[in-house]
C-alpha cells in the first residue's frame, strides 16, 4: 500500500495548519546520512506553509539541530532521545522544555552480564556523553568522554546505548529480549544497537508532552517513521505513515505505507499535502 492511496482522500489532514512529525534516519536522510534535493524541497515547502514540523528522532539534540536548518526551520520545537528531551529553538537560541532522566544502573548491570564485550554509553542529565570505551556515533551530536563503568553506574541518564560488533541484528535482539528489563523503555535497531530510556518514555510520549503546548488536536497531526522506535509514535498521531523499508511490525502499526528512503517516500507524503 502506498501512502497516495490513503492520505489524499483523508479529511482528518485536510486543515489549514497540521503538526507535523518527521523521524530522520531512515525518513528525512538515507542510511548514509545524505538528504535528497527532492525531500529537502518538500520539507521546506511544508515549513513555508505554515505547519508545525517537528523532528522526532533519536538522535540527541546536538545531532538534530542541523536538521532542524537544512530543512529551514528556525523556530519550532525538536523531540530527541527519543522522547527523552523536548527543546525550543528560537533562531541562534535552544531552551530544553524537559529533560527525562533515569537511572540506568539495574538495566547497565543486567546488559553488562549479558553482553560484557559490547560498548556502552550514555547522554546524562547535563546533555554529556560518557563511554565506558572510545564510542562515538553521529547521532550523539558530541564527544564522548570515556570513563570507568562503574562511573556510568553513578549518572542518571536520558539515554543509554549499547552497541554490540560481536552479535549480529538477531542475536543481540534475542539477548536482550532474554534479559526482561524492567522500569526502562527499549527499542532494537537495524543493527545489534539498542536504546534504553526511561520507563513510558517514546517518541510518542515526548510528542503528546508538545502537542499538549501547542493544543493542536490530535487528530491533526501526521508521523512519518521507519523504525521500531517509531512504532509508539506512528500509534500515537492522527495519521501514521511507515516508510517502505520499515520493518513489517512498524509498517503494522501505521495507517499507510509510502515508498522507501531512497526513493523519497517521505517527499511523496509531503507534497500530496502541499496539493490544495
Amino acid at each position: 500500500m502506498t501512502v497516495m492511496a490513503k492520505i489524499g482522500n483523508d479529511d482528518r489532514l485536510d486543515k489549514q495548519k497540521l503538526m507535523i512529525c518527521l523521524d530522520v534516519d531512515g525518513t528525512i536522510v538515507n542510511h548514509q546520512g545524505q538528504m535528497s534535493q527532492r525531500v529537502r524541497d518538500a520539507a521546506r515547502a511544508v515549513v513555508e506553509r505554515g505547519h508545525e514540523v517537528v523532528i522526532s528522532t533519536g538522535r540527541s539534540l546536538g545531532a538534530a539541530l542541523p536538521v532542524m536548518e537544512e530543512l529551514g526551520i528556525d523556530h519550532g520545537y525538536v523531540v530527541v532521545s527519543n522522547g527523552g528531551v523536548l527543546a525550543k529553538v528560537t533562531g541562534s537560541d535552544i531552551e530544553v522544555i524537559h529533560r527525562e532522566v533515569f537511572d540506568p544502573s539495574a538495566a547497565l548491570k543486567a546488559l553488562w552480564k549479558q553482553l560484557p564485550k559490547a560498548k556502552y554509553a550514555l547522554e546524562n542529565e547535563r546533555g554529556e556523553f560518557l563511554s565506558n570505551e572510545s564510542f562515538g556515533d553521529a547521532s550523539f551530536g558530541a564527544e564522548t568522554k570515556v570513563v570507568d563503568f562503574d562511573e556510568l553506574l553513578e549518572n542518571k541518564a536520558v539515554r543509554v546505548v549499547v552497541f554490540s560488533t560481536d552479535n549480529t541484528a538477531e542475536e543481540f535482539g534475542h539477548a536482550v529480549q532474554g534479559l526482561g528489563l524492567s522500569g526502562v523503555t527499549y527499542s532494537v535497531g537495524w543493527t545489534a544497537w539498542l536504546d534504553i530510556a526511561a520507563d513510558g518514555t517514546t517518541k510518542a510520549s515526548g510528542l503528546e508532552r508538545l502537542r499538549a503546548i501547542l493544543k493542536f488536536d490530535l487528530a491533526d497531526s501526521l508521523a512519518v517513521g521507519d523504525g521500531r522506535n517509531d512504532i509508539e509514535m506512528l500509534q500515537w498521531a492522527g495519521h501514521g505513515v511507515a516508510m517502505g523499508q520499515a520493518p513489517d511490525e512498524v509498517k503494522d502499526a501505521a495507517d499507510a505505507v509510502t515508498e522507501g528512503v531512497d526513493d523519497d517516500g517521505l517527499a511523496i507524503v509531503l507534497e500530496e499535502l502541499l496539493q490544495d
